[in-house]
């Protein structure tokens, strides 16, 4: 779908569906995404296309600060630290009621696509998945049970993308998610890539998991911002859920990396 969607509640959304979708009959996995600070539903296009391009259904709300500003994607989705709950650069100062918008959208959206068609007779309830960039990777990674009053039993796996983990870290939460993870970061994402190798991030969080670290990448690189990686991001998004969600072969995690990617790590 091209157009932007919108629940009875009024919160925005876009949907990436697979081809014949409206004939599936409780069989369609189901991703929710969500974006990053200052940056849109629409951000990760060529990902989340990816992904329905392969059979899963793929929703992503708007969330309150999206397209906060006025120039292009690059402006909105660096935004301004200052204006959510607390300081990116103080993860010791949040907690569970930081950003809890956010949790609020990717809850009442999954309720409306399992109680509304044409999503309500396609998904297969027994396979939902969470997704989330920057602080879209904190409230998939809150919502898959870094924060305890967040956490969401019906996501099966979460994919975490460049996520700001480090309230996590800090407050030694990370443990607690109890699904499949993958987080990817890059050589360049100076933010986020230490907390997941050097502050441990990847070493807490329990298997089955994954550490994928793309050579060169920085923080936008999982936006349409740069399209250099965006094949090995979404083949790699693909195989994981393939294998954590849907328990499918899924060859290419155990492959030798392409040169794209300078560290690879699973633990089942």
């Amino acid at each position: 779908m091209d157009e932007t969607l919108q629940t009875n509640q009024g919160l925005t959304y876009r949907a990436w569906l697979p081809a014949g979708f409206a004939d599936h009959r409780h069989d369609v996995p189901l991703i929710l995404f969500s974006h990053g600070f200052g940056g849109d539903a629409e951000q990760s296009s060529g990902i989340t296309q990816a992904l329905a391009d392969h059979g899963y259904a793929v929703l992503a709300p708007n969330h309150m600060d999206a397209g906060r500003g006025n120039g292009g994607l690059m402006e909105r989705l660096l935004g301004n630290a200052g204006q959510t709950d607390a300081s990116f650069f103080k993860p010791d100062d949040w907690g569970e009621n930081s950003n809890t918008d956010r949790r609020a959208d990717i809850e009442a959206l999954l309720d409306h696509a399992l109680s509304h068609e044409p999503t309500k007779s396609a998904i297969d309830p027994d396979r939902i998945a969470v997704m989330g960039h920057s602080l879209g990777g904190y409230t998939a990674l809150a919502m898959a049970g870094a924060w305890q009053s967040w956490h969401d039993p019906r996501f099966k796996a979460v994919l975490a993308l460049s996520p700001y983990a480090a309230p996590f870290v800090a407050r030694k939460t990370i443990g607690h998610i109890a699904i499949p993870v993958m987080y990817q970061t890059g050589t360049r994402d100076a933010g986020i890539g230490p907390t997941l190798i050097r502050d441990g991030g990847y070493a807490m969080t329990r298997a089955p998991k994954y550490l994928l670290v793309l050579n060169g990448a920085g923080h936008f690189a999982w936006t349409q911002l740069n399209p250099v990686f965006q094949k090995t991001i979404g083949d790699y998004a693909i195989a994981f859920f393939d294998r954590e969600l849907m328990h499918r072969p899924a060859p290419l995690l155990e492959e030798t990396p392409g040169p794209q990617i300078s560290q690879y790590q699973h633990q089942p």
